[in-house]
């Protein structure tokens, strides 16, 4: 047989199908359409509270031996530092009871001068306690999952506190879990009082990742000091007024620049909490904004009686 007449392609073993770069654009032009699809209209949040309610199960079989550790840690704690503990927090519940009577004191004169001006009562705060089961998994944001969720009557936007301050909101919610996002995220921002002075400001997560917060915007000749307690102001229709947030560490003023630079110690544990309260939003208890008057249209000069 000449040499000429034989076939030298190789025999095709496996069925070739697209190129690699057609299935590359494929793939790719499918995650853009998913991710902007996402983002616009959610078409993938009832699929995410499936899968979360889904693997609970198997998130809560997974915490049950760090749950064990725990335990076990708890009891072999020593007498010492439980009497430790025991002493200050008799010396706390002492010092709660003095500011307790002083603000019982306060709130009866409060109702007196709302009375006298007409002002509307004071809104009510109720929560609910929860656990704290993990951290988030994502290690680009500052974010912890607790034990209550959609079905326990938890609100998207809740605020969540600790036995010492604001810990953080409520931003994604499951039917058993729910998602809280620190305050000290840095795409999390909390109008705060300076007790002190009264000014306003708002408080945002660092930037740089420290595990604190900084407020922008505040000029250089802006009356702060070292120390100063920051509350919630209660303006933004979520926070309930006068939950303490942070204290001012550091301030930085710099001739280069109309802001300083403020740096505040949150003072809630945003590490290690375990037990937490979730808020009813305020926004829940205002009422709706009045719907706007359509405008008049002017007469026309001129026209026929």
């Amino acid at each position: 047989m000449p040499l000429g007449t034989l076939d030298r392609t190789p025999p095709p073993f496996f069925k070739q199908g697209a190129s690699a770069f057609s299935k590359l654009l494929l793939f790719s032009a499918m995650a853009l359409f998913l991710m902007v699809a996402d983002s616009r209209f959610h078409m993938t949040q009832p699929l995410r509270a499936v899968l979360a309610t889904a693997l609970y199960p198997v998130q809560w079989l997974a915490m049950q031996p760090v749950q064990a550790l725990r335990a076990m840690g708890d009891y072999f704690i020593s007498l010492e530092s439980a009497k430790s503990e025991s002493q200050e927090a008799s010396t706390k519940l002492l010092s709660q009871a003095l500011r307790a009577s002083q603000v019982e004191q306060l709130t009866l004169e409060n109702k007196r001068l709302r009375t006298l001006l007409d002002l509307r009562e004071q809104l009510k705060v109720e929560g609910m306690a929860a656990e704290v089961l993990y951290d988030a998994a994502d290690p680009y944001t500052r974010k912890v999952i607790i034990s209550k969720g959609m079905t326990s009557g938890v609100a998207l936007g809740s605020p969540v506190i600790d036995e010492s301050g604001v810990l953080g909101q409520v931003t994604l919610v499951h039917p058993l879990v729910s998602e809280v996002t620190l305050i000290i995220d840095r795409d999390l921002a909390i109008p705060v009082l300076n007790v002190r002075t009264g000014v306003r400001s708002l408080a945002f997560g660092d930037a740089a990742g420290g595990g604190g917060l900084e407020l922008r915007f505040m000029g250089s000749n802006t009356d702060v000091l070292q120390g100063d307690l920051l509350t919630t102001s209660g303006v933004d229709g979520v926070y309930p007024p006068g939950l303490p947030v942070a204290r001012i560490d550091r301030i930085e003023r710099r001739a280069e620049t109309a802001f300083a630079r403020i740096h505040c110690i949150p003072l809630a544990l945003v590490s290690g909490v375990r037990h937490v309260v979730v808020l009813t939003p305020q926004s829940s208890q205002i009422a709706p904004r009045p719907p706007e008057a359509a405008p008049v249209a002017p007469a026309k000069k001129g026209g026929k009686s």
